[in-house]
């Protein structure tokens, strides 16, 4: 950030609805005073901004679990940074915060928010990109959807698809870390490469090969007792062919049909559904709110014994955010997607 640019306040609004895929066009930048807090309110300089999925249905006017982001307001997004002025003793100069803090450099919270952003343990010696992914709603998202609904067993097999973007990556360490037999779905051999050579999964599947389809029947001779499912569409559909009686399917995200405001998910074999008795269940980690604490020191105690590992993609400056998004949904990154705002750590 310039000398010039220091005294203000970048940020991106969304000035029309995408039609279809996420175009960049649909949001406008903009420059603004640095805003300044009244009571009851902190200013905080946002410094790692995460991309996601998400991003795109909230552009949307599609039903989500949040409303959608209305025309001219900032873009709404999952950030992390630190107090620089307050008048509230809950959030107080100094103090990391995670919190929808948005598409800007400076953002204003208060305790009445709708989503009241958290301040991060002093205690907890990770860095701010951790408290976006592993430690974060994305690493919580895979605990959560992995244990307490896809529960998979010793010997099982567990397929999870988008395996090498920021939650698939840790559902499947999961699952391994319970015995299961992890198979991956993800987007190039570089991805696939790294999820069995590093990340210990048993098979990995690039969707682009040709011959995909052989190739998860394959690596699932036995068929398929938990589907982690992040993608829907032709995936989705050949994994519950091969569901066994009495699996579980973790619907986690559908985000080949995001681009028609979550409404693509493809059309799955129903009929197997019910012949294999199949459990089929959406969650969103805001139902799990009561037990991140718990969940997140289980999780950084599994980072700290190298049980569990996670990469991201770390791209520089609010500028790049627009571009970095068109990325991920082409599937370009790996592991998760951050955005580094002003381009220091």
């Amino acid at each position: 950030m310039s000398a010039a640019q220091a005294d203000l306040n970048r940020r991106y609004v969304l000035r029309e609805r995408p039609a279809g895929d996420f175009q960049p066009n649909v949001l406008q930048r903009e420059a603004e005073p640095i805003p300044e807090p009244v009571a009851g309110q902190a200013l905080v300089r946002n410094r790692y901004l995460s991309l996601d999925p998400s991003n795109r249905i909230w552009m949307g006017e599609g039903e989500s679990y949040m409303p959608p982001v209305k025309l001219g307001e900032v873009m709404r997004g999952l950030g992390v940074g630190e107090v620089v002025a307050s008048r509230t003793r809950k959030y107080p100069v100094g103090a990391r915060v995670l919190g929808l803090l948005g598409w800007q450099d400076y953002a204003l919270i208060s305790p009445t928010d709708a989503m009241v952003p958290l301040v991060l343990p002093r205690y907890v010696p990770a860095p701010m990109t951790k408290m976006l992914g592993a430690l974060g709603v994305t690493g919580l998202t895979a605990y959560f959807g992995m244990l307490d609904i896809g529960r998979p067993k010793r010997g099982e097999t567990v397929v999870v698809s988008a395996a090498a973007g920021a939650v698939g990556s840790i559902a499947g360490q999961i699952a391994k870390l319970r015995g299961a037999r992890v198979v991956g779905i993800a987007g190039s051999a570089e991805k696939c490469a790294w999820l069995t050579g590093e990340l210990g999964f048993d098979a990995a599947i690039c969707r682009r090969d040709g011959d995909w389809r052989p190739q998860l029947a394959d690596a699932c001779p036995e068929g398929v007792d938990v589907d982690f499912e992040n993608v829907g569409g032709e995936i989705m559909e050949a994994v519950f062919e091969r569901l066994n009686h009495h699996a579980r399917v973790v619907l986690c995200g559908l985000i080949s049909g995001y681009g028609a405001d979550g409404r693509a998910a493809g059309s799955p074999n129903v009929s197997n559904l019910v012949m294999r008795r199949i459990r089929v269940q959406g969650f969103n980690v805001i139902d799990y709110l009561p037990r991140f604490p718990v969940a997140t020191l289980h999780m950084g105690v599994l980072i700290l014994l190298g049980r569990l590992r996670e990469r991201h993609t770390l791209v520089v400056g609010l500028d790049a955010a627009p571009a970095a998004l068109v990325d991920m949904f082409h599937g370009r990154n790996i592991g998760k997607l951050l955005v580094q705002i002003d381009g220091t750590p």
